[in-house]
């Protein structure tokens, strides 16, 4: 909006005016916002431009930090055993979810994201920040509650796992350093057959470690079996049905 001010000289009620009259060549990305995106021919079907094409820039122009995060930086780092509705992003403070013609971008928090590894998506159309193999496998499994479940984290975290190398991993969890998370990743990727990995994760956890349920809320199986090398108890039941 500010470019288009400086650009025609017109006042800010005119030029909403003028971009109101544009659609649906053009579209607002927020009410809350006056942050616009063309929307060419191609992309009319979907009411706006794929959301990887803007989402730096969107960033930029709110002056915060973000990254493709979860089942969305799954899929674009190549594990997509289902394809997901909505786009997952993290930022440092709680947004709305933003619904665009049939678009969807739903945003989760984190506090500390400038510790969060993150690279460039690779091949993209515009900038894109995503974060590592390794760091996308602890959040699936922090926020693993809010994205479907313990199962659903394992699903989505099996293609993955093989771009998860030891120097990177043990990056993340010097960054984050969230014990808890950390047990509850051990465990999974010592289910999963990753035992070098599995083993990195318990030479960095402290000796003595909380009592940690995989699945960390009320609902769960009574009598659930503890795994004593990660002191996770499986209340999940996704591996021992």
């Amino acid at each position: 909006m500010s470019q288009l001010l400086e650009a025609t000289g017109l006042t800010p009620e005119a030029a909403k005016s003028q971009l109101r009259r544009l659609a649906p060549r053009v579209a607002r990305v927020s009410v809350a916002h006056p942050f616009f995106l063309i929307v060419t021919p191609e992309n009319q079907s979907t009411g706006a431009p794929p959301v990887e094409w803007w989402l730096d820039d969107y960033f930029a122009w709110l002056k915060h930090p973000y990254y493709l995060a979860l089942q969305s930086a799954a899929s674009a780092l190549g594990s997509s055993p289902q394809s997901i509705q909505v786009t997952q992003v993290m930022t440092d403070t709680a947004r709305r979810p933003i619904e665009l013609g049939r678009l969807k971008i739903i945003f989760f928090v984190k506090r500390r994201i400038g510790r969060t590894p993150t690279q460039q998506l690779l091949n993209a159309f515009a900038p894109t920040r995503v974060s590592t193999p390794a760091a996308t496998a602890f959040d699936l499994v922090r926020y693993a509650p809010r994205i479907g479940g313990i199962g659903r984290v394992i699903e989505t975290l099996r293609p993955l796992l093989s771009q998860i190398h030891g120097p990177e991993l043990r990056e993340v969890l010097e960054s984050e350093n969230e014990i808890a998370t950390a047990q509850r990743l051990g465990f999974v990727l010592e289910k999963t057959g990753q035992t070098r990995l599995a083993s990195l994760v318990e030479k960095w956890l402290p000796g003595k470690r909380p009592l940690t349920p995989l699945v960390p809320a009320p609902a769960g199986r009574p009598g659930a079996p503890l795994a004593a090398r990660w002191r996770v108890v499986d209340n999940s039941g996704e591996f021992n049905p």
